[in-house]
């Protein structure tokens, strides 16, 4: 019998748990951040229009129609934009150019829950830095020699927002180090929260977006990010060196087009920020008490029955949200954004819940 030696050069790792995909349709899913509206209508038009038998050819391994959309709509040049299949696969890769020394990468205690799953993929050393008390980063924890820093902005699962300027001052102390925010939430955070201007000023600043929250695309797998041209060119030496065809023509057509649309974008976007505000006060309501979140979702903690409870119950009743059973944010459920009915209907299962 084969004594399985081969298992001693395994890379052993502890994998991503992402939110649980219900099969079933007649449920009310608000537990993975997705947007609860359509792409934009040229996203359609697209895949109405496709040639199947383009479907033969190798897709444009430069994504260069997607790049130049991206570009074009935040006014940079191509050569400062890298795209990939989400902003997973962005991260992953930027993991794998940038973080390279045997110094400890930097990023939040409760954050991301992908970012240690990377580093020990790709056996990189890490440190977690606990937030404060209000869910803010401390700057002060990022000063000091690293490998590296990323953290995203809004966090995750928290929905806090940090000021450009505290940013500014982490990526000006740390010139000998990359430093990338990731900025999935970005586009619910209001006018002039994005850290991208900074990357004009910084070379070792890389921004990281995604189409999958205010783009209506989760299902296309678009990620992107934009930094100085060195950074790209680095980021393009490694993806070109694993794999050249990441993204297929389809998704990047869609991608293109989705870019384009800047009315769709911001009247979608809009819809949802004023979903959440209303959200936050029946949570208030409710008994919830949670930090002010600039995403689009709400990290609430309930004053009346515990989370896991609450969680059961709406599970029961085929309403997804979601609960991490961890120290600290155990206490927590994360409510992402859904549509006005899908809200309230929500919030006439918890009062149910919790008063009854």
């Amino acid at each position: 019998m084969n004594d399985m030696k081969w298992e001693s050069y395994v890379r052993k790792v502890v994998p991503y748990v992402p939110g649980e995909q219900p099969r079933e349709s007649d449920v009310i899913k608000l537990n993975t951040n997705e947007n609860p509206y359509p792409p934009a209508p040229g996203v359609k038009a697209v895949t109405d229009d496709f040639d199947v038998s383009r479907m033969r050819l190798y897709p444009d391994p430069e994504a260069s129609v997607l790049v130049e959309a991206i570009a074009e709509r935040y006014g940079l040049k191509p050569s400062q934009i890298f795209v990939g299949v989400g902003s997973d696969d962005v991260i992953s890769m930027a993991f794998m150019t940038f973080f390279g020394s045997d110094k400890p990468i930097l990023f939040p205690d409760i954050t991301y829950s992908f970012y240690d799953v990377w580093a020990d993929v790709h056996r990189i050393p890490y440190r977690q830095m606990p937030l404060k008390s209000d869910f803010t980063i401390d700057p002060g924890d990022y000063m000091g020699e690293n490998g590296g820093i990323i953290f995203p902005n809004p966090n995750a699962p928290t929905g806090v927002l940090e000021s450009v300027e505290m940013i500014e001052g982490i990526v000006k102390a740390n010139p000998d180090s990359v430093v990338m925010i990731d900025e999935a939430y970005i586009d619910f955070a209001g006018e002039n929260a994005s850290c991208l201007p900074l990357i004009g000023k910084y070379d070792n600043l890389l921004v990281i977006q995604t189409y999958s929250k205010s783009r209506s695309m989760a299902g296309m797998r678009i990620g992107f990010a934009m930094g100085s041209e060195k950074l790209i060119k680095y980021m393009n030496d490694v993806k070109f060196s694993v794999n050249s065809y990441t993204m297929n023509t389809v998704t990047q057509l869609c991608g293109a087009e989705s870019m384009k649309d800047e009315e769709y974008f911001r009247s979608s976007v809009g819809r949802i920020v004023a979903t959440r505000e209303r959200s936050k006060e029946r949570l208030t309501g409710l008994g919830f008490t949670f930090p002010d979140s600039k995403s689009n979702f709400i990290f609430a903690k309930p004053g009346k029955k515990p989370a896991k409870e609450i969680f059961t119950e709406l599970k029961r009743r085929r309403i997804y949200v979601r609960y991490w059973d961890k120290p600290v944010i155990g206490d927590y459920l994360r409510i992402s954004i859904g549509t006005d009915d899908e809200m309230n209907r929500l919030f006439a299962a918890l009062e149910e819940i919790i008063n009854g």
